[in-house]
């Protein structure tokens, strides 16, 4: 059950990757956390990371596919793992295929306009980071999250030029991913559009548990 988790911002992966990874007991894996959790640590990778990024760089593929690496050596991956957020680009896709080659691809197909919808009408929790949407999960009280009572605020990179700007730069490096896995038989569309509970139905009729 090792699954690669692709498609635009907003088009649901998190939420999804969430509620998989408490059905199947499974770990939620993203870059960022990955990344957090390597310079948290002080690993020789970890340190590397955390200079790159102090110095305003981008961490270069083989150090990304290296803590990648690193991560799934762990033993909570035993059973298998979602990937969130890696690959970004063709050339860690290539990569990945060396450190694991039995993989599922699942890619989130979703309108821009419903993108820029569900964004542009999020809002988090800056206590706990707790998403809601104005439009689909209010909170109960507006401006308060139900969970920890700290306020919500808009993120920038939720604002519509930023959106804009996210999709571009996912239609450039990401989307090419798409046929990289199509074309060895690894992909598998799913319908980003529908709401959470409803895609988990549709992910366990097509990946159901061993």
């Amino acid at each position: 059950m090792n699954f690669i988790f692709l498609g635009p911002p907003g088009a649901g992966k998190g939420s999804l990757a969430v509620k998989v990874a408490q059905e199947y007991k499974i770990p939620h894996i993203s870059t960022g956390d990955i990344f957090r959790a390597a310079i948290k640590n002080q690993t020789e990778l970890g340190k590397k990371v955390k200079n790159i990024i102090d110095s305003g760089g981008l961490v270069s593929d083989d150090i990304t596919c290296a803590l990648v690496k690193e991560r799934l050596e762990a033993d909570d991956t035993k059973d298998g793992f979602i990937l969130d957020g890696f690959p970004r680009t063709l050339a860690q896709a290539e990569a990945f295929t060396k450190i694991c080659g039995d993989v599922r691809v699942v890619n989130f197909v979703i309108k821009d306009e419903e993108v820029i919808k569900r964004l542009s009408t999020r809002r988090v929790c800056k206590k706990c980071g707790t998403n809601f949407n104005v439009l689909t999960l209010p909170p109960k009280k507006e401006g308060v999250c139900d969970n920890c009572g700290g306020e919500l605020y808009q993120r920038d990179d939720d604002k519509q030029e930023s959106i804009l700007h996210r999709m571009d730069v996912y239609r450039e490096q990401t989307e090419p991913l798409i046929d990289f896995y199509r074309t060895r038989g690894k992909l598998t569309d799913i319908d980003g559009a529908i709401q959470t509970p409803q895609l988990l139905n549709e992910f366990g009729k097509i990946f159901p548990k061993k």
